[in-house]
C-alpha cells in the first residue's frame, strides 16, 4: 500500500515532463546569471573609476559607438533594401545569380574585412600603387587615397559586410508581396519610384527593422575591426579597461552602458514592428520582374555586384593571394597555426554539441507542456534562454567571470574536504569557460531553428504517441528527432561556424597559451604580419561559406 502511494506521488511530482521543465529552468538560469552578475560587478566599482571613465573614456567611446551605429544603420538599410528591390522587381543578366551572391559577405567576419583592406588600401599597397602608376605618380607623397583608419572607414567596411542581414529579411518580404498592391498604386498614378516608396517600402518596414537591428547588434559586438581601424568604441574600451588597466569593475560599468544600448536597439526594433501587421486574404500573385535592357541593365548589374565585390570578392581574393605567397615562401603552414586550427575545430564541435542539446531541452520542454498548466512558465524559459545572443561577446565575458570563479572555488572546497589536492581552476583554467560563453551567446540560433522545425510537425503525431503510452522522452526519441534531423543539422552548422568566427569572448576567456584561428589572426594583425594571418583568415572565410550556401538555397526557395 505504501509502495503504491509512493509511486503515485512520484508520478504526480516527477515524470519525464518534469525533467524537461527542470532542464529548461536550469538553462534559463544559466543565461540570466551573467546579466545579474554584471550589475553586481558594476556596483562594486568606486566613484574614482567613474571619474576617470567619464573624463577620459566614456565620452569619446560613447560618441564613436553612437555615430558608428547610426552610420552603419543608414548604410545597411540603403544597401540591403536597395539590393532586395533590385533583384525582386527587375530582370536583367546575372539577376538570378545575384539573388544568392548578395549573401556572400556574411561569410567574412568584420575583423577579417578590416584586416584585408588595411593592406589592400595601404599607401604602398597594390591598389594605390596601381592608381599611381596609371596617373604617373612615383611615390605616396605625390598621391595617396584618404586613410581608411577612422570612423568613416569603419562605417564603410562594416556596412558592406553587414547589409545581408537587411537584404535577407527584406528580400523575402518583397518576394511575397502581392503584385495586385503594386498594380493598384500604378493605376492611381504612381510612378515606379512612387510605388516603391509609398507601397512596397512601408509594407517591408517590419523586415527592415529586424535586419537593421541584427546588423547593429553585430556592429556593437565587433572588436577586431574597430581596433584595427583605430576607432575607440565601448566594446574596445571594455577590452582595454580590463586587460590593460586590470580594472574589472570599470570594465563592468562600461559593459552596462553597452547593455543599455542593446536594450535600446531591441526596443527600437520592437517599435519598428509595432502594429505592423499585414495579411492577404486573397490568392497571392507574386511580383513580376520588369525586364531591363541596354544601359539600364548595365547599371543594374553594376549596382548589384558592387556590394559583393567590396564585401566579399576583394578581401577573399586578397586572402587567397597572400596565403599562396606565404605557403610558397614558408614552405607550409607553421605548427602553431595548425594547432590553432585544431583548437578551433575542437572547441567549436564541443560548443555545437552543448548548444544543440540545450536547444533540444528548451524547445521540447515548451512543446511537451503546451497543454499543461506550467506552459506559460516553460515558454518564458525558452524566451529567456535566447537573450544571450543580444549580449556582445565582451559584455558576456565580463559577466561570466564571477560565476565561473565561484564554481571553481566550490570545486576546490569540495576536493579539499574529500582530502584531495586542489584541482586548480577547473573552468577558468580550461576551455570550459569558452564553451559556456559560446553556449549562452548562440543558444538563440539552436532554439530558433528547432522551434521552426517543431512547428512543421503536426501535433497529432505527438498525441498519438502519448495515447499509445509513450512518455515525453520516448516521443521525442522515436517520433520527433528523426523528423528534426534537417533542423538540427542546419542549427548545428550555423552554431559551429559562428563559434569559429567569435573573437571578443574568445580573446577575454581563453586559457593561457590557447589560440584559435580568430585570436591568431588578431595577434598577427596587431604585429603587422599579414601573411601568416591571411592563412587563418582564409580558413575562417571558407568555413563561413557553408551556412551562406544553406541560406542561399532557402533564399531562392523563398523567392519562388
Amino acid at each position: 500500500m505504501q509502495e503504491a502511494k509512493r509511486l503515485q506521488l512520484r508520478r504526480i511530482f516527477w515524470n519525464s515532463d518534469t525533467g524537461w521543465r527542470l532542464g529548461a529552468i536550469f538553462i534559463a538560469l544559466c543565461v540570466v546569471t551573467p546579466i545579474l552578475t554584471l550589475g553586481w560587478l558594476a556596483s562594486q566599482g568606486s566613484l574614482s573609476h567613474w571619474a576617470h571613465l567619464l573624463n577620459f573614456v566614456i565620452p569619446t567611446a560613447f560618441v564613436n559607438t553612437v555615430l558608428l551605429l547610426l552610420g552603419v544603420g543608414v548604410l545597411v538599410t540603403c544597401l540591403g533594401t536597395g539590393a532586395a528591390w533590385l533583384v525582386t522587381a527587375f530582370s536583367f543578366p546575372t539577376q538570378r545569380m545575384l539573388s544568392w551572391a548578395l549573401l556572400l559577405p556574411l561569410a567574412v567576419p568584420t575583423y577579417i574585412v578590416a584586416f584585408a583592406y588595411l593592406d589592400i588600401l595601404h599607401p604602398i599597397g597594390p591598389l594605390q600603387g596601381l592608381i599611381r602608376d596609371i596617373l604617373g605618380y612615383s611615390s605616396p607623397r605625390e598621391f595617396r587615397l584618404p586613410d581608411l583608419r577612422g570612423l568613416p572607414g569603419a562605417i564603410f567596411l562594416l556596412g558592406f559586410v553587414l547589409y545581408p542581414y537587411v537584404y535577407l529579411s527584406t528580400r523575402v518580404m518583397f518576394a511575397t508581396q502581392a503584385a495586385s498592391l503594386l498594380e493598384a498604386g500604378r493605376i492611381l498614378g504612381l510612378s515606379g519610384r512612387g510605388v516603391f516608396l509609398k507601397v512596397a517600402l512601408p509594407l517591408a518596414r517590419p523586415a527592415i527593422a529586424v535586419g537593421v537591428s541584427l546588423a547593429l547588434l553585430e556592429t556593437l559586438n565587433d572588436i577586431g575591426a574597430s581596433e584595427f581601424l583605430g576607432v575607440q568604441t565601448l566594446t574596445v574600451s571594455v577590452y582595454t579597461t580590463w586587460v590593460t588597466r586590470s580594472d574589472l569593475a570599470g570594465a563592468a560599468q562600461i559593459a552596462l552602458a553597452m547593455l543599455a544600448i542593446v536594450v535600446a536597439l531591441i526596443l527600437l526594433e520592437r517599435h519598428g514592428r509595432k502594429r505592423q501587421r499585414y495579411a492577404n486574404t486573397q490568392r497571392m500573385r507574386p511580383i513580376q520582374p520588369k525586364p531591363l535592357k541596354g544601359a539600364a541593365a548595365l547599371i543594374a548589374i553594376g549596382l548589384g555586384w558592387a556590394p559583393i565585390i567590396i564585401g566579399f570578392v576583394a578581401p577573399a581574393l586578397y586572402l587567397l593571394n597572400q596565403t599562396i605567397k606565404h605557403l610558397h615562401i614558408a614552405g607550409g603552414v607553421s605548427s602553431q597555426l595548425i594547432q590553432s586550427g585544431l583548437n578551433t575545430i575542437g572547441i567549436a564541435l564541443v560548443a555545437t554539441l552543448v548548444v544543440v542539446v540545450c536547444g533540444i531541452v528548451v524547445t521540447w520542454a515548451a512543446r511537451s507542456t503546451r497543454n499543461a498548466s506550467p506552459y506559460a512558465f516553460t515558454k518564458l524559459c525558452a524566451r529567456v534562454s535566447t537573450v544571450g545572443y543580444a549580449l556582445p561577446g565582451t559584455v558576456l565575458a565580463i559577466a561570466l567571470l564571477t560565476p565561473l570563479n565561484l564554481v571553481d572555488d566550490a570545486i576546490a572546497w569540495i576536493a579539499q574536504g574529500l582530502g584531495n589536492t586542489s584541482p586548480g581552476l577547473w573552468l577558468m583554467g580550461s576551455s570550459t569557460a569558452l564553451v559556456c560563453a559560446y553556449a549562452i551567446r548562440f543558444m538563440a540560433i539552436s532554439v530558433g531553428g528547432l522551434e521552426s522545425g517543431l512547428a512543421r510537425i503536426p501535433p497529432s503525431l505527438e498525441q498519438a504517441s502519448r495515447l499509445l503510452g509513450e512518455t515525453a522522452t520516448g516521443t521525442l526519441r522515436r517520433v520527433h528527432l528523426p523528423l528534426l534531423r534537417p533542423a538540427i543539422g542546419a542549427a548545428a552548422l550555423l552554431v559551429f561556424v559562428d563559434t569559429m568566427k567569435e573573437l571578443p569572448a574568445t580573446l577575454l576567456l581563453r586559457p593561457v597559451n590557447f589560440e584559435t584561428l580568430a585570436t591568431w589572426l588578431y595577434a598577427e594583425a596587431a604585429r603587422g604580419t599579414y601573411e601568416e594571418g591571411a592563412v587563418a583568415a582564409l580558413a575562417i572565410v571558407l568555413a563561413g561559406l557553408l551556412p551562406v550556401i544553406v541560406l542561399a538555397r532557402s533564399q531562392l526557395k523563398s523567392g519562388h
